[in-house]
């Protein structure tokens, strides 16, 4: 086994594909699957199951993907400590709900690495992808929520992808709608005072429940309902069609301007914001740090 070899498995995980990775790396794409193919003798495990689309971890290969990572990290910083002249490239993978938040908290870890070789992702997604993502280590971080009415349902799947909830703080729950909307200068709304404006949720997939909504009282019945796949087209359908959507209450005029308002809601139930994380291994230094400036905003609730 050599450290090239485990450059090589992460670095198919990061592309998706052995071609991809190959191109990537500047080497051929029969090279780069000899090269696995040794490896997975030599360890006497599968990393990667194959069919006619591609390759895919195997639950083997998943686990042995993390320690592999690992390895590798360790080995960037013995560079860096011996080898003047040689920065870490920092890699860097967070799966969220739809927070802006986790945005900003994002902007604040990348201007701290702007000098530095790194290679960060950022994927707004499904609540079910964003388990998938951590549980296969395409991300180290997974950001969601919790409530009364999705928490045992969400910690046993949490459990049987071996992965770990972190809380990080607590949130009431609040609409957000636009400054021109009749309900922005109330200090609070009801669920009836919304029932003649379009609610907006956020798809699920295939996958689809409402156990991974990112909105509580998602079994609750609207008469307009609009479904989306991003927060730049939900923002914009607020503003346009005067809709709201039930969210954390959290807002930056920074990143999201200040044609939206949050307005809290007439409930007593809280939302638990939090992080899964492989349950098996120690977070890296980056993700520690990502994770001290998203609790900076616990303060804004």
């Amino acid at each position: 086994m050599t450290l090239q070899q485990l450059k090589y498995v992460i670095q198919i995980v990061q592309s998706g594909s052995i071609s991809g990775a190959a191109q990537k790396l500047f080497i051929t794409q029969p090279s780069l699957s000899k090269a696995v193919t040794d490896l997975e003798k030599e360890m006497g495990i599968t990393i990667f199951c194959r069919n006619n689309r591609g390759v895919y971890l195997s639950e083997e290969g998943t686990r042995f993907l993390a320690y592999a990572r690992q390895v590798v990290e360790q080995a960037q910083l013995l560079e860096q400590k011996y080898k003047k002249g040689t920065p870490v490239r920092r890699v860097f993978a967070i799966s969220a709900q739809h927070y802006a938040f986790v945005v900003n908290a994002f902007v604040e870890l990348i201007k701290e690495y702007g000098k530095n070789k790194y290679e960060f992702s950022l994927r707004e997604s499904k609540t079910f992808d964003i388990i998938e993502d951590v549980r296969t280590k395409r991300s180290e971080l997974g950001i969601l929520f919790l409530n009364d009415f999705n928490h045992d349902v969400m910690m046993r799947m949490f459990e049987k992808a071996e992965l770990s909830f972190v809380p990080l703080f607590l949130a009431r729950p609040h609409v957000f709608v636009s400054r021109k909307n009749p309900l922005a200068g109330k200090e609070k709304v009801a669920m009836a005072d919304l029932q003649d404006y379009p609610r907006l949720t956020y798809e699920q997939g295939i996958n689809n429940s409402f156990y991974f909504a990112e909105e509580p009282y998602s079994t609750e019945e609207s008469p307009k309902s609009i479904v989306v796949t991003d927060r730049a087209t939900l923002f914009n359908l607020l503003i346009g069609l005067n809709g709201y959507t039930i969210c954390s209450g959290i807002l930056s005029s920074d990143l999201n301007g200040t044609e939206i308002v949050s307005v809290p809601l007439a409930r007593e139930e809280k939302m638990e914001i939090g992080y899964i994380h492989a349950a098996e291994m120690p977070l890296s230094e980056t993700a520690k740090r990502y994770l001290e400036h998203l609790n900076k905003y616990s303060f804004f609730l």
